[in-house]
């Protein structure tokens, strides 16, 4: 699809967005950083490019996933924490990928810019919205509008909207539309694969080798289900480097990885199938002690560290081992 064939309303959604932000203006792009919503960031910050004072873009959480790291590091992508810039200097605010009640520090600012993916709510005001969940990502959205702007993106811009789509959508696993598709293909003469591939690959590193450690030690096969108790754990986002990582196995069509952190159990779960859905399974399982769900192949668990340990008691049984007996379940 060239641009000129694109849809007369994302021409207009584009023009109405340029117009939203003058150009004495200092734009300021907030994010809940991952790697769709730093994409878009940058996206959106190409599309103001000259035609603003300035645009600074900032992240209100910690960036810890090995994958999500590196790309910040290959990509040099500009996203500091949001306590080491001058918000007083900020004009504008956007919003990309999350919305005002996503977190805490979204909450204490007034944003003119939102545009997202997810399901909206009910009371969103800004002078500009765009809200489309029928997209696997906003950095397919950010896509549209580069093509409606007629901007050709650079093969750093690119590479970052396309693993930005491929990790949102689960490389479309997840639920994702055409639009996606379309956008996926559009950038794909653009990008660098080899700093794809780099990405991707990158679960492994000095920080996490003694999780990987671990998790060889304790990993055992239910079925065809893949477990790895990991007990106490300082960094749950391990748990889901792991879950991924596992279920790789050639034996292994889901992987269920849990840990205790602070006073919650985790679970991670992923699996591969036609005709499997972990969120469901999940819900299923332990969906009476805690938050349960997610997505056809991904989902996550969390229950009361207390909850868990007394359901155990009943069972005279330990906490891991009481887990283990709920996955035969499956």
């Amino acid at each position: 699809m060239k641009p000129s064939s694109l849809p007369a309303t994302q021409k207009k959604r584009c023009e109405k967005l340029l117009e939203n932000i003058a150009y004495d203006d200092v734009l300021g792009i907030m994010i809940n950083a991952d790697p769709d919503a730093m994409a878009s960031a940058l996206a959106l910050k190409r599309l103001f490019w000259r035609k603003v004072k300035k645009v600074v873009i900032c992240r209100v959480n910690a960036i810890k996933r090995t994958d999500n790291k590196t790309m910040v590091k290959l990509l040099t992508l500009p996203v500091p924490y949001i306590n080491r810039i001058n918000t007083s200097m900020v004009t504008k605010w956007a919003i990309v990928d999350s919305q005002p009640h996503h977190h805490p520090r979204f909450a204490k600012f007034k944003f003119d810019i939102i545009i997202d993916h997810h399901p909206p709510a009910p009371d969103l005001d800004a002078p500009f919205i765009d809200i489309r969940d029928n997209f696997g990502a906003t950095a397919s959205m950010l896509t549209e509008y580069l093509r409606a702007a007629v901007i050709k993106p650079s093969a750093r811009l690119a590479t970052a909207l396309f693993y930005g789509i491929k990790t949102d959508t689960d490389n479309f696993a997840r639920s994702s539309s055409a639009n996606d598709i379309k956008a996926f293909r559009y950038l794909y003469p653009f990008v660098n694969l080899n700093i794809i591939k780099k990405i991707e690959s990158s679960e492994i590193n000095k920080a996490n080798l003694p999780a990987f450690q671990t998790a060889f030690e304790h990993l055992e096969f239910i079925g065809n289900a893949a477990y790895i108790n990991m007990g106490k754990t300082d960094d749950p986002d391990a748990l889901v480097i792991l879950a991924d990582f596992f279920l790789k196995m050639a034996e292994a069509n889901w992987c269920f990885v849990s840990g205790i952190y602070g006073q919650k159990v985790i679970i991670i779960i992923r699996n591969a199938g036609f005709r499997l859905h972990a969120g469901n399974l999940a819900q299923k399982l332990f969906g009476d002690l805690g938050s349960a769900g997610g997505h056809k192949s991904a989902a996550r668990v969390e229950m009361g560290l207390e909850n868990v340990q007394k359901k155990a008691e009943e069972h005279a049984t330990t906490l891991a081992h009481y887990i283990r007996e709920k996955i035969k379940e499956k």
